[in-house]
């Protein structure tokens, strides 16, 4: 249903390019711990970059498919580097839908081609999960808006061109808690007043995550998002779309991993047969596969809902919970299989396992992402946390 000839193509491009130029530096990237902005911008150039935005704003307008086929080849060749694709499609679909027309036709062109990296900045340090308790606020000053407060926990922090930051814009409902009051602006990270911090984590090194501290920065008016106090109803939209594009970024690192242990365990033998032949190896590499196929074609199939207009949140959700967890299990077991070996940094095992496990966490829990399930299914007025 969902590989189309096209889509064959597109991966066997992608594959290639994946393999023979990103895969070689995964680990050197991982040291410097920056993105490579030179492969980036090969991306761009090639079209694997946000491919479903309209032909004005530098894309190919194709399905959304397109970028989950290209996202799983990239992430198989590195983890890190599959990331840069996901912020754009999400930031390029928010600015094609909700940024004025010239801002959009400004940095929209320049995003599809690698130039400039747009991040997300949602997270506060009081609430993670609740996301619409922010305390961010925007305040008008003529045609302007001014922004004072914090954001955490914001992947790419300093190496973004720009980020697109939701702020409390009015009292909201019942003190300025919930979504009511939520607005959204295109900031260019150069503006002053604002400073970045970078935190020390576990894994995507080459990513970063930390703080935005906004100093009395003055925004242009014209950088507003969709309309003043209707964020969380129109931009996030879109978390939906990046939901099932990280779950293939996951899958797409343990299929690697899986396509290398299969390989490991034919060839390396013990009392006399390969490793294959022990069925304690053999069924739970099967097992492991089996899952993986299975998640792969969620995420596909919410990616199809999406290109044909019918609702997707709750495929979305299930792809965002289910396949970091079962990209974890997976690497860590490929990790087991090869024994020592597996262990040391010699072999990527470890690297993966850092690198997935954030997505346990970052861009909706696994929590969260259930309880937007069990909504769909009886309520929310049954299920209200």
């Amino acid at each position: 249903m969902f590989e189309t000839e096209e889509l064959l193509a597109l991966r066997d491009t992608t594959r290639r390019f994946a393999s023979e130029k990103i895969a070689p530096g995964y680990a050197a990237r991982e040291t410097d711990g920056v993105l490579d902005r030179q492969l980036l911008q090969e991306m761009g150039a090639m079209g694997l970059i946000a491919p479903e935005l309209p032909e004005w704003a530098g894309g190919s307008g194709v399905d959304t498919l397109y970028s989950g086929v290209i996202i799983e080849e990239i992430a198989k060749a590195d983890f890190n580097m599959g990331y840069a694709q996901i912020l754009g499609s999400l930031e390029g679909q928010i600015l094609a839908r909700f940024a004025h027309r010239d801002v959009a036709e400004e940095w929209l062109p320049k995003l599809t081609a690698g130039e400039v990296i747009i991040n997300v900045a949602l997270t506060e340090p009081q609430g993670g999960s609740d996301a619409a308790a922010l305390r961010l606020k925007m305040s008008r000053d003529g045609d302007d808006w001014i922004l004072n407060g914090e954001k955490t926990s914001i992947s790419m922090v300093d190496q973004s061109e720009a980020t697109v930051v939701f702020a409390r814009s009015g009292e909201g409902d019942q003190g300025g808690q919930g979504a009511k009051g939520v607005s959204a602006l295109l900031v260019p990270m150069d503006l002053p007043g604002i400073r970045t911090t970078r935190f020390e984590d576990l894994g995507q090194h080459c990513i970063g995550r930390g703080s935005i501290f906004f100093d009395n920065v003055r925004v242009p008016g014209n950088l507003l998002l969709g309309e003043e106090g209707m964020a969380f109803r129109q931009v996030m939209q879109g978390f939906d779309f990046s939901r099932a594009l990280i779950g293939l970024q996951c899958l797409g690192t343990a299929r690697q991993s899986l396509d290398e242990a299969w390989a490991f365990v034919k060839e390396r033998h013990a009392f006399g047969q390969p490793l294959s032949a022990f069925q304690g190896v053999s069924h739970k590499l099967a097992e492991f596969d089996t899952k993986v196929e299975a998640a792969r074609l969620l995420c596909l199939n919410a990616l199809w809902l999406k290109d044909h207009g019918r609702p997707h949140t709750t495929e979305a959700a299930m792809s965002k919970w289910w396949p970091p967890l079962l990209a974890y299990e997976t690497i860590h077991g490929c990790l087991l299989m090869h024994g020592h070996a597996g262990y040391s940094r010699d072999l990527p095992f470890e690297q993966r396992l850092r690198d997935v496990l954030g997505l346990q966490i970052g861009d909706g829990t696994s929590q969260i992402m259930k309880t937007v399930i069990a909504r769909s299914r009886v309520g929310r007025e049954n299920v209200p946390y």
